[in-house]
């Protein structure tokens, strides 16, 4: 089936409707589920990624294996967080699914890749290595909660997508409140883009 977007008035008034609660004090599976993602998974999912920025300052990046392995850092935001936008904002279909499907696989690749450039380089300390462990396996971590929040729209992945819905971009039809979505902004802009913008720019700068 070939990939349909929706118009763009199809998120003309995604926040209208009645925002997802999810409370805090249920034992039912879902619930707990969507507190695990929401208020566990991704703000802490910035801990292990500052503590890697810090450890490539320690071992003096910008001088060692530079721009490019910083280039590198930025590739692998980017496949976490697009994964991650789609969740939040999206509605979970067979096409977001396979987006963090492949997202997921691409960062662990390019994970790889970042070792590779590093190694001969620069020392990467045993602490760092257990850092990088982290950081690989949470995007998996993610993608495993999800699917199991949308069992459903996992099985119609597997049966390639037949609903009329299945392959186009969709708001989420309850989405998350607003406050949480200016939170979680806030912490990852503070913990993940701006540390690694610095990076970044310190390998330009040194490079130069």
């Amino acid at each position: 089936m070939a990939l349909r977007f929706l118009p763009r008035t199809a998120w003309r008034d995604w926040r209208r409707p009645r925002n997802l609660r999810v409370p805090l004090h249920t034992t039912d599976v879902a619930d707990a589920d969507r507190r695990f993602l929401l208020l566990g998974l991704l703000p802490l999912w910035v801990a292990p990624g500052l503590a890697d920025w810090w450890m490539h300052r320690r071992t003096d990046i910008e001088h060692t294996s530079g721009t490019k392995e910083s280039a590198v850092h930025a590739l692998m935001m980017t496949e976490a967080g697009v994964p991650v936008l789609l969740g939040l904002l999206a509605r979970v279909n067979p096409f977001v699914l396979t987006v963090m499907g492949g997202a997921a696989v691409a960062h662990g690749a390019t994970a790889v890749w970042d070792v590779t450039l590093a190694t001969g380089e620069r020392e990467i300390r045993p602490i760092e290595q257990h850092i990088h462990s982290f950081l690989e396996v949470l995007p998996l971590t993610a993608l495993a909660f999800t699917a199991c929040l949308h069992a459903d729209q996992v099985r119609a992945t597997l049966r390639g997508g037949p609903g009329p819905d299945d392959w186009r971009l969709l708001p989420k039809q309850r989405p998350l409140p607003g406050p949480y979505l200016a939170a979680l902004a806030a912490v990852v802009t503070t913990g993940v883009a701006l540390p690694y913008t610095e990076e970044l720019r310190r390998c330009v700068r040194a490079r130069r």
